[in-house]
C-alpha cells in the first residue's frame, strides 16, 4: 500500500501515483477504480452516483456532493470525510457504482477493496459508521429492503477493533432466512486503522451442490473470516437476491444512527474520523 501520511492538514497534497488494482491468479478483473485524478477532484462520475437523497437508520448526517466531504486524494485514493458545521450539524458522502454485477454461476466473483481509516481515537469517533457493502440493484425497480438483498463487505463503528461482515435479506419482519433486523453477521480484530484489504467472494462453482452449496465468504486480508452458504440460508429464492441478482458497489461514511447511537460532544470531525479507499475491483474467476 502507498504510504502518504495522515498529517497532513488537507490531503491535497501527494506526489505518489495511483496504483492499479492487484492482479490474482486465476481471476479476471471485470472492473475497477484506483481514484486517479487531481487533488480535490470528485469521483470520476462516469463510474460512480454520488448520493445526496438517502435518510435511513436515524442517522443524522447529510450527505453532500462538497470537496470538504468527497474528495480525491491527488495520490491515487479517494477520502469520505465527515464534517460538523458551528451549529452542530453534520454532513458526510456517499458514492454508489454505477455498474451492476451479477454474479456468475460456475465462477467464483470476487468485490473488493482497500481501505484505511482516519486516527482518531475512539474516544473521537463515537457515532462514525464508514462502510463498503452491496446492495441489490432490486431496490431500484420496486423491490423494499431486505428482501433486494444487502451485503456488508466491510462495516466498523464507534472507532471499534473489529471489522463487520453482514448479509441482510426476507421481510422486513423480525427473523426470517437472515435473521433480521440484525442480520447474520460475522467479525474480526481490527488492530489499526491502517491498510486493509476487504474483499467478498460469491462462490457458485459447487455444481454438484447446486444453489444449496455456494457460499458466500467475508475475507480481511486474504483470510476468509465468516461465510454463509445456499443450505445455511436455507430458501432458494432469498438466496438468490443475494447470491444470483445484480448487485451494485456502496461506500459511505453514515454519522449516527440505529447502531452506532449518535456522536457526542467529544466526537471529532475532519479527517481524523474519514475513510480512505486505494481501490475498489470486481474479479470473476
Amino acid at each position: 500500500m502507498r504510504a502518504s501520511s495522515l498529517t497532513a492538514l488537507s490531503f491535497f497534497s501527494s506526489l505518489v501515483a495511483a496504483l492499479p488494482a492487484p492482479a490474482y491468479p486465476g481471476y479476471t478483473l471485470l472492473w475497477s477504480d484506483e481514484f486517479a485524478g487531481p487533488a480535490g477532484s470528485s469521483p470520476d462520475q462516469s463510474r460512480w452516483n454520488i448520493i445526496t437523497n438517502v435518510h435511513t437508520n436515524h442517522e443524522v448526517e447529510t450527505y453532500t456532493t462538497s470537496n470538504q466531504n468527497l474528495q480525491i486524494s491527488g495520490g491515487g485514493t479517494v477520502q469520505i470525510v465527515p464534517r460538523k458545521s458551528p451549529s452542530g450539524q453534520w454532513t458526510s458522502a456517499r458514492i454508489e457504482s454505477k455498474a451492476t454485477f451479477t454474479p456468475a454461476a460456475g465462477k467464483v466473483t470476487m468485490f473488493e477493496a482497500a481501505i484505511r481509516f482516519g486516527t482518531n481515537p475512539a474516544s473521537q469517533k463515537q457515532g462514525i459508521w464508514p462502510a463498503f457493502w452491496l446492495l441489490g440493484d432490486a431496490i431500484h425497480h420496486g423491490t423494499a429492503w431486505p428482501l433486494c438483498g444487502e451485503l456488508d463487505i466491510m462495516e466498523t463503528v464507534n472507532g471499534l477493533p473489529t471489522g463487520h461482515g453482514t448479509l441482510h435479506c426476507g421481510a422486513t419482519t423480525s427473523g426470517g432466512p437472515c435473521a433480521e433486523p440484525t442480520g447474520r453477521t460475522g467479525a474480526v480484530a481490527l488492530p489499526d486503522d491502517g491498510w486493509h484489504t476487504w474483499s467478498l467472494q460469491i462462490d457458485r462453482t459447487n455444481a454438484a451442490g447446486g444453489w444449496a452449496g455456494e457460499v458466500i465468504k467475508f475475507l480481511k486480508d486474504g483470510q476468509v473470516f465468516f461465510q454463509v452458504s445456499g443450505a445455511q440460508l436455507g430458501d432458494e429464492g432469498i438466496w438468490a437476491t443475494l447470491a444470483h441478482s445484480p448487485l451494485f458497489i456502496i461506500l459511505n461514511v453514515a454519522v449516527g444512527g440505529d447502531w452506532p447511537g449518535a456522536p457526542n460532544a467529544a466526537t471529532a470531525d475532519g479527517y481524523g474520523s474519514m475513510m480512505e479507499v486505494e481501490y475498489v475491483a470486481v474479479y470473476s474467476s
